[in-house]
C-alpha cells in the first residue's frame, strides 16, 4: 500500500525544526504535511542515503543488500559497480541494473571509470572511454564512479580526461579516489571535474580538497575506518559533507549501517542537524537522486526513528511502501541465476617454496614487505630479514612475516608471491577471490600447504573466501558464484558464513579487526605504499613493479 498518514516529531531538516505533526501520502506521494498539537513519542525524517559503496563487497546481491539496509533507514546508495564491471565489464554493470531494478531501494549506480584500476595487473574486461560514454548516457547511471587513475588526471592522460568530460557534458557528477593527495595537486586534480572524495585518511587533506571545492565523503567501513579522523568536518563544513561506508560486509550490515554513524556523530556533539544533512540531504542535492526530503509533493520515502540519540529505525517507507518494521524487513528474496569469469588452476605448495621471485643465496636475504594497517586501506613499506630454504626466500613466522600469494584468476599464469607483517597468524592460511580491484584469487597463511589449500579451495568454488589449517583439520569456504564476489544467500545466511569463517581465522591469532577486507586490499595498486598484483610486488608510491628479494 502505497498511501497513508503517520504523526510523529516530524524534523525538517534544512529548517532546523522538529514540531509535531501529521503526515499523509497517497500513490507514493507526501500530499500533505500538517502541524498539530497531539503529543508524538517517534520522530519522522527523510531517509538515510550511503553516499559510496559498493554493493559487491557486501558480498550480496542488490536486492539482498537492499532487504537488510532498508531495516536500519536506508533508502537509497550511491553505489560503484567497479568490482563487477572489472570481472565482467559491461555486462557486469548491466547485471547489477537488472537485479537491482526489482527493489524499491533507490539505487544510483555509476559508470566505472577505471577498468581495469591499473596495466599492472590483470583484470577480467576493460570498459573504454566509448562504453563509459553509452553508459553515461542510461538515464539509470546517475554519475561517472571514482576516478582512482588520479595521477593519470594530474599528467593530462587523454582516456582519463575523455570519460570526465563525457560526464560533464550530460551534466552527471564525477567522483573522486585520490588517498593523501594535498594542496596544489589536490586542487589541480578537483580542477579536472572531481566533485566528491571518500579516501581522506587525515584532517588537513579533507581541508586541502574542500577548500578546492570538493565535498568529503567520510568513510567508516569494514576495513576502512576514517570517521574518528574526519567526523568534526561535519560541523565546520555542513553542506560539504557525506557519510558513506565504501565497503561493507554481510556481518557487520547485520549490525547497522548509516544510522550508526549519524548517532556517532550526535554522541561526539556535532549538531543533529549538521548529522542529518550530511546522511539524508547532501547526496540527494549533489546526485540529484529522486529521493523524498519529506515535503509536500516528494516521494514518500522516510523513516520513523524512537529517538535522536539512538538513532533506532522503527519503520522504513519507500514511495509510500513500508519495507521495513521493528527490524524485520518486508522485502521479497529474488531468484537470481549467477554469471562469473573464472578459469580455476590447481596450485601446488612446491610452486610457492620456489617461486622465481624468491630466488635467494645464502642463509638468509632482505626481502621488501608490505606492511599491512589495522582500519586502513593504504599500508606501509618495510624491508625483513627471512630465512633462506634450498636457494629460495621463505616466510619468518616468529616475526610475522608471512607469505602473500595472488593467482591469475582468468588465465593459468606464474604464481606472484610477497611478504606481509600485520596479520599475525600463528597457524593456517586464508584465502579470497574479493581483490581489490581485478579480484585475482589473494592468500595470505603461515606455510606453503596450507596457503595452497586455501587456494584452491577457492578456485573449486570458482569464487569465494576460504580458510585452512591442515594440522588441526580445520576448514571453511564461502562461495560467491556471482562473479567470484557475491552470494546467492539473504545477509543472515551469509553473514552467518562469513562471521564463521572470520571467528576461525581469529582463533588462529590474527589481530586484525577484518582480516578478509584487509586482505582483499593487498592487491589494490593505486593505493600506497606496497601491494601485490598478480603480475607481482608493486611500489604505489613510485608507480611501478619492485623486487621483493633486495
Amino acid at each position: 500500500m502505497s498511501s497513508g498518514k503517520i504523526t510523529a516529531n516530524i524534523i525538517d531538516i534544512r529548517a532546523k525544526s522538529i514540531f509535531p505533526g501529521t503526515v499523509e501520502w497517497s500513490d507514493g506521494k507526501i500530499t500533505r504535511i500538517d502541524p498539530t498539537t497531539d503529543q508524538a513519542s517517534t520522530y519522522l525524517m527523510p531517509g538515510f542515503v550511503d553516499s559510496h559503496i559498493h554493493i559487491e563487497s557486501s558480498m550480496l546481491l542488490p536486492t539482498e543488500f537492499a532487504r537488510q539496509a532498508v531495516v536500519w533507514g536506508t533508502v537509497a546508495t550511491v553505489s560503484d559497480p567497479h568490482e563487477i564491471g572489472n570481472v565482467l565489464g559491461v555486462a557486469g554493470v548491466e547485471f547489477m541494473l537488472e537485479n537491482a531494478s526489482h527493489s524499491p531501494l533507490k539505487f544510483c549506480f555509476g559508470a566505472p571509470s577505471c577498468v581495469p584500476a591499473t596495466t599492472f595487473e590483470s583484470a577480467g574486461a576493460v570498459i573504454s572511454v566509448a562504453e563509459v560514454e553509452t553508459l553515461l548516457a542510461d538515464e539509470r547511471i546517475g554519475y561517472l564512479s571514482e576516478m582512482m587513475n588520479f595521477p593519470g588526471v594530474l599528467h593530462g592522460d587523454a582516456e582519463c580526461l575523455a570519460k570526465i568530460a563525457a560526464a560533464k557534458k550530460l551534466g552527471k557528477p564525477v567522483d573522486g579516489h585520490a588517498p593523501g593527495l594535498r594542496g596544489q595537486q589536490a586542487a589541480q586534480y578537483i580542477a579536472a571535474g572531481i566533485t566528491t572524495d571518500h579516501e581522506c585518511f587525515a584532517h588537513d587533506e579533507a581541508i586541502d580538497k574542500l577548500a578546492a571545492g570538493c565535498k568529503i565523503a567520510i568513510r567508516e567501513g569494514s576495513a576502512a575506518r576514517n570517521f574518528e579522523v574526519l567526523y568534526p568536518l561535519l560541523g565546520t563544513h555542513p553542506g560539504m559533507v557525506m557519510l558513506c561506508s565504501d565497503d561493507k560486509h554481510p556481518d557487520e550490515l547485520l549490525l547497522g549501517h548509516i544510522n550508526q554513524l549519524v548517532a556517532r556523530a550526535v554522541a561526539s556533539g556535532i549538531n543533529l542537524f549538521d548529522a542529518l544533512l550530511a546522511a539524508c540531504c547532501v547526496p540527494v542535492d549533489h546526485y540529484d537522486l529522486p529521493v523524498g526530503q519529506l515535503r509536500e509533493g516528494d516521494p514518500a520515502d522516510f523513516i520513523e526513528v524512537a529517538s535522536l540519540e539512538s538513532f533506532e529505525v522503527k519503520r522504513t517507507w519507500i514511495d509510500g511502501q513500508l519495507v521495513a518494521e521493528e527490524g524485520i524487513s518486508k522485502l521479497a528474496s529474488v531468484a537470481t541465476e549467477p554469471i562469473n569469469r573464472f578459469v580455476p588452476q590447481t596450485i601446488s605448495a612446491v610452486e610457492l617454496a620456489t617461486a622465481r621471485g624468491l630466488a635467494a643465496s645464502g642463509e638468509s636475504c632482505t626481502v621488501r614487505c608490505i606492511q599491512a594497517i589495522d582500519g586502513q586501506i593504504v599500508t606501509g613499506s618495510t624491508t625483513a630479514e627471512v630465512p633462506v630454504v634450498d636457494g629460495y626466500a621463505q616466510a619468518d613466522l616468529a616475526n610475522d612475516v608471512l607469505k602473500l600469494v595472488v593467482v591469475n584468476r582468468y588465465a593459468k599464469a606464474e604464481l606472484a608471491i610477497a611478504f606481509i607483517k600485520g596479520f599475525g597468524l600463528s597457524q593456517g592460511a586464508l584465502a579470497s577471490s574479493v581483490a581489490h580491484d581485478s579480484h585475482n584469487v589473494i592468500s595470505v597463511g603461515t606455510n606453503d600447504d596450507d596457503i595452497a589449500a586455501a587456494v584452491n579451495l577457492v578456485m573449486e568454488s570458482r569464487g569465494g573466501l576460504s580458510a585452512v589449517c591442515l594440522s588441526k583439520a580445520e576448514h571453511a569456504v564461502l562461495p560467491l558464484p556471482v562473479a567470484g564476489l557475491m552470494g546467492t544467500g539473504t545477509c543472515d545466511e551469509v553473514g552467518n558464513a562469513y562471521s564463521q569463517l572470520d571467528r576461525l581465522v581469529k582463533s588462529w591469532d590474527c589481530p586484525l579487526r577484518a582480516p578478509y577486507m584487509t586482505l582483499s586490499f593487498m592487491a589494490l595498486l593505486v593505493i600506497p605504499d606496497l601491494k601485490l598484483s598478480d603480475l607481482g610486488l608493486f611500489d604505489g608510491a613510485r608507480f611501478e613493479f619492485a623486487p621483493v628479494v633486495l
